[in-house]
């Protein structure tokens, strides 16, 4: 039995998010950096909580998220800080 190919990331993530979770998102990017400057590992993006706005840089291939979270690719993040 043959695999499916896997699609990538990008693709597989939703194309618009609510305004509230995307401006959260960029608030946690944003403080981090403020926290850590010396720190030069850019993340793929941010693990966030539909319900808390609560979230984390994640630096790895592909975020494992849990039920009520979502992910904001960092391509979604950074256009809107410049």
């Amino acid at each position: 039995m043959s695999q499916p190919p896997s699609q990538p990331l990008e693709s597989a993530l939703p194309t618009a998010l609510n305004p509230a979770l995307l401006k959260s998102a960029r608030q946690i990017y944003r403080t981090y950096y403020e926290v850590h400057p010396e720190d030069v590992q850019r993340p793929i993006g941010i693990a966030i909580s539909t319900k808390t706005h609560r979230g984390k840089l994640i630096f790895g291939d592909r975020p494992v998220l849990l039920p009520n979270e979502c992910f904001v690719p960092i391509s979604q993040i950074e256009p809107g800080l410049h």
